[in-house]
């Protein structure tokens, strides 16, 4: 950090002369670019290496077609890198390596899960992962380079909603709108499959952030004391209903208990933030209980997911092979890795259903044991805690709600599967980011990073101006 010292001018009417100066703190951006390569060559080196192992313990050798894969997207990454070093250069070190860190542990997990399977070519999943990542972090490249200042997202808050809205529907057209294990959220693009879901949670949040910044008075003034705490008039109850209505409408209509789970829990968030009232806690929590006993009452599907949950051991449903069998062949799986793990390539994560997906943190414990999974979890907390700082470290509040929005969708949607695949509640079928497979969590969990990034620039950017009196 330099720092450039000026005089003021001199003015002979303007009374006693200011005799001190004014320093402007100019801030180092090289160091922080400098820093974060040195971070990706780390994370880099770890991801690589973890794919290696992983090929070793699974097959006795090293394969070079994903290994190669890997190695061009690792320099992609470093190639936007060097983007940023121009587009954004006082953002934030530490959340493109983290991101790919967690990107390559899931590429190499997935490709060892690929090897058990017989999987290769196009039809591995790890293949398609890496893939993907190129081109969800070809997207985070072009969200950079478009959207140069995250205060004009503001503008266009109410198009962010209805894109959100619109989303949300596309699953339901008769021509591309699919079904996968049962949840209508799926869209058909031809040559691959898509969930809007993952994006319209970006889209949410940009609308939740804009609408809140200009809602809030209404929200957090006025209203009636009741036991401690100050509780909404009834025509501002419009916008929690609203969104609780929607999020049972995802939860009813393509049988996403998770997904409508994640948009009311970062709606509740943000308005609490926005307007520190407790209240809004309280009321959020009184319709999730509400709604999560009506779903699971007249929902066969959610009252299933429950069942399975609080009779995972029970042998009839065991042998059923349903959400049971897969729930406890996952608890088995983090049992047998104990606290070191079997190793890379190893164990036997592939005897559990869709190992790759929704019980990769599954496959991960029982490989990279507690203390692997810790590191990972680590690794997240960190990733939500640099959003949590940047959000609070800007000027705007606009910007304060939307980094406050999407790091707590990160560290929602980890705890929803994490919770679920360890049994503290019922699996609901979402992502983890970064790490699982699928392409479009991929797209929308690097835009959030992108988003961050962009964030974190336009705090860091400005100036610090230090006034020395004589």
């Amino acid at each position: 950090m330099s720092a450039v010292t000026a005089s003021p001018p001199i003015d002979a009417n303007a009374g006693p002369a200011f005799t001190g100066s004014i320093r402007i703190r100019l801030r180092t951006p090289s160091r922080r670019r400098n820093l974060e390569l040195g971070l990706l060559l780390f994370a880099i080196a770890i991801g690589l290496s973890a794919l290696v192992l992983a090929e070793l313990g699974a097959l006795g050798r090293v394969e070079p077609g994903v290994l190669g894969l890997a190695i061009g997207l690792s320099v992609l990454i470093l190639a936007v890198h060097g983007a940023m070093r121009v587009v954004a250069p006082d953002a934030d070190p530490f959340l493109v390596p983290i991101a790919t860190l967690l990107n390559l542990i899931g590429i190499a997990e997935i490709t060892r899960l690929d090897i058990a399977n017989g999987l290769t070519g196009w039809d591995a999943f790890g293949v398609r992962q890496v893939v993907w990542s190129a081109m969800a972090v070809l997207a985070a490249a072009a969200v950079l380079i478009v959207i140069r200042n995250h205060r004009v997202l503001q503008r266009y808050r109410y198009v962010a909603g209805f894109v959100a809205i619109a989303l949300l529907v596309l699953p339901f057209l008769p021509v591309i709108g699919l079904s996968v294990n049962g949840a209508r959220a799926w869209v058909n693009l031809g040559v691959a499959s898509f969930q809007p879901g993952e994006i319209a949670k970006i889209a949410l949040a940009v609308f939740f952030a804009g609408y809140l910044v200009t809602a809030r008075d209404s929200l957090s003034i006025v209203g009636r004391r009741i036991l401690g705490f100050t509780f909404p008039r009834v025509r501002d109850l419009g916008p929690i209903l609203i969104v609780w209505v929607l999020s049972m409408a995802v939860i009813v209509f393509q049988r996403d208990l998770g997904s409508g789970l994640l948009y009311f829990g970062l709606f509740l968030v943000m308005i609490y933030v926005a307007t520190g009232r407790p209240s809004w806690v309280v009321l959020g929590a009184v319709l999730f209980v509400g709604g999560a006993w009506i779903a699971a009452r007249s929902l066969e599907y959610v009252g299933g997911r429950f069942y399975s949950w609080l009779n995972t051991f029970d042998s009839d449903l065991y042998d059923q092979g349903g959400g049971s069998f897969q729930l406890a062949n996952g608890l088995f799986g983090l049992a047998d890795g104990g606290l070191p793990g079997t190793g890379l390539g190893r164990g036997n994560p592939d005897i559990t259903p869709l190992a790759e997906s929704d019980f990769i943190i599954a496959s991960l414990g029982e490989e990279l044991g507690l203390i692997g999974l810790f590191a990972i979890f680590v690794l997240y907390m960190v990733f939500v805690s640099r959003g949590f700082h940047l959000a609070f470290a800007g000027q705007d509040d606009f910007g304060r709600l939307l980094g406050v929005g999407l790091g707590f969708v990160v560290a929602l949607q980890v705890f929803i599967v994490a919770g679920g695949v360890t049994r503290v509640i019922p699996l609901t079928g979402l992502t983890t980011p970064f790490l699982a497979a699928g392409g479009s969590s991929l797209v929308a969990n690097w835009v959030i990073v992108a988003l961050l990034v962009r964030l974190s620039d336009s705090v860091r950017a400005q100036p610090r101006l230090v006034i020395d009196s004589a």
